[in-house]
């Protein structure tokens, strides 16, 4: 289940969810694959959105293979962190 608890609230910060990645795990540019609890944040510069994992309560963030696109609206990148979360989270395999 996707920690609801973890949204932002209104405010300009990056949208933040934990999530159970899947079997396969996430595919990340640094590291290659991440499994387990993962946190998912989606950044935004700009029109520039960036989705960024990383292990649980973990300092280090790895950019999603993928994972970049751009926004008419940086107020978009909400609902692209949604479907993102959406996707990833899969607490039952």
């Amino acid at each position: 289940m996707i920690d609801a608890a973890s949204q932002p609230s209104s405010g300009g910060e990056a949208p933040t969810t934990n999530i159970t990645a899947g079997p396969g795990g996430v595919m990340t540019d640094e590291v290659g694959v991440i499994t387990g609890d993962l946190t998912l944040r989606t950044e935004t510069a700009g029109n520039d959105v960036t989705v960024r994992v990383q292990y649980l309560e973990a300092d280090e963030w790895y950019t999603v293979t993928g994972g970049k696109t751009k926004v008419k609206d940086p107020a978009d990148a909400t609902a692209v962190h949604e479907v993102v979360a959406g996707i990833l989270n899969r607490p039952e395999g």
